[in-house]
């Protein structure tokens, strides 16, 4: 039993969960600072307040409801959902498409006319029943054009 979950924790798509838990929480932990210590403050002072609405309420019938915690937390997620968007998403993007190059387009398909499977336009016989389908429509005339280097059946006399 012990070998067994031995074998779980050690194979590797559990560990490079756990490296990845930790590192989105060092890294939650560094956007959160950083939205903490320097967005949060303008926010405050975009709108004349601190910046810190935790102590903000209101009452109902002698129950106070601190709104002002629900706003803080909403304002702290939008901030570090745009944060890792614009500092991580977006350039972690754009590097993605400067390695990923330009890549090809994938090759033209149409349907075999025996047996309706997806072939390359440019195949002469198709893949799946091996029924010739070059010169048909829709398929290039390959075979035409190299039965025409081949000698011509000589006509009877």
């Amino acid at each position: 039993m012990l070998k067994g979950f031995r074998s779980f924790l050690l194979r590797g798509n559990v560990v490079d969960l756990a490296v990845g838990i930790v590192i989105g929480a060092a890294f939650t932990a560094v956007v959160t600072g950083f939205v903490t210590a320097f967005l949060t403050p303008l926010i405050g002072v975009a709108t004349g307040a601190v910046g810190d609405f935790t102590q903000k309420t209101f009452d109902v019938a002698g129950t106070r409801f601190p709104y002002g915690v629900f706003v803080n937390a909403a304002i702290g997620f939008v901030l570090v959902a745009a944060v890792i968007y614009f500092v991580v998403v977006v350039p972690v993007g754009r590097l993605q498409a400067r390695l990923d190059g330009d890549k090809t387009a994938p090759a033209p398909k149409a349907d075999c006319p025996e047996c309706l499977s997806r072939i390359p336009v440019a195949a002469v016989r198709c893949s799946f029943c091996t029924s010739e389908v070059a010169g048909r429509p829709g398929f290039p005339a390959q075979a035409v054009h190299q039965s025409a280097h081949q000698p011509a059946p000589q006509a009877a006399p």
